[in-house]
């Protein structure tokens, strides 16, 4: 490409900078699909075009909050997968709300009664509605290590009391906004995890990466949901998000050396779900119709 040059890849993302644009990055998701800390073979199609339209309609939607979108032309060979960024001074932390008891939180659960440390209500089951959503952060590792959950203590500790307590805050905020807007249209939010920076120029804490998507949080079907509870099963098996990779890994691998290849019918369900997704959420009245 004339005028980018590649910085970073992460397991999903690649960014590129421009000495012609000072301060902006071209950040471009790719097909690439990760679970448990791996970047897994193959791909799904379309994937980055996909995060990319959804991360951009929940910009629009929390338009009262700063983000690092940047004014400017995309270069043609990513048009639909790509995004002009503002450059931030990013914190090292994942900003993870929890509404529900499930996944990693769940297993913790059974064995401490707690999710992150946090002290949790006797007798809660996969897939309960917390009382009130949580905060768990987790240290955004190096790409090749593996993710660290920690306490808000150890926030303070890395990033100070100022800026950890305005990450929960602004996590919590948003998670109860983006709840309301999808539960409007029949999905459940479950959980997410946000990413923010300050900006450099004004200190502002600024929503960064991507925000809401299937690959950063869980989604479910209200419908699927409610039927699930009224029978007292687990979630819903077909939620809105890579769980289905998630479990076809997870009774296919040991999470020893190289993860197995996603055979093809795993591959075009989780596209498919996340085309879904796009529809409930930015097209209700499509469906309705």
């Amino acid at each position: 490409m004339t005028g980018w040059e590649h910085t970073y890849s992460g397991k999903v993302r690649d960014l590129y900078a421009s000495a012609e644009h000072p301060g902006i990055v071209l950040m471009v998701a790719s097909d690439r699909v990760s679970a448990f800390d791996h970047v897994l073979s193959p791909g799904i199609p379309g994937k980055g075009a996909l995060l990319t339209e959804l991360s951009l309609w929940w910009f629009d939607q929390l338009a009262d909050v700063p983000n690092h979108l940047a004014t400017g032309e995309i270069p043609a060979e990513f048009a639909g997968r790509a995004v002009l960024a503002k450059t931030l001074e990013m914190y090292p932390v994942e900003c993870v709300v929890r509404g529900y008891l499930t996944g990693s939180g769940w297993a913790e659960y059974r064995e401490t009664q707690t999710v992150c440390g946090i002290p949790l209500p006797e007798g809660l089951t996969d897939g309960d509605r917390l009382p009130e959503p949580i905060y768990t952060p987790a240290w955004k590792a190096p790409m090749g290590e593996h993710d660290e959950n920690i306490t808000f203590e150890r926030t303070v500790e890395l990033v100070g009391l100022e800026a950890a307590t305005a990450l929960r805050d602004a996590s919590l905020r948003i998670f109860a906004k983006a709840s309301a807007i999808a539960e409007a249209r029949g999905v459940i939010l479950a959980d997410t995890k946000f990413e923010f920076g300050a900006d450099p120029e004004t200190g502002a804490l600024t929503l960064a990466d991507e925000v809401l998507t299937s690959d950063s949080s869980r989604f479910w079907d209200k419908t699927e949901y409610d039927a699930s509870r009224a029978s007292a099963q687990a979630p819903p098996a077909g939620s809105f998000d890579k769980q289905i990779v998630r479990d076809w890994l997870a009774a296919h691998w040991d999470k020893t050396g190289t993860p197995p290849e996603l055979p093809p019918e795993i591959v075009e369900q989780t596209a498919a779900r996340y085309r879904e997704l796009i529809e409930r959420l930015t097209h209700p009245e499509v469906l309705e119709g």
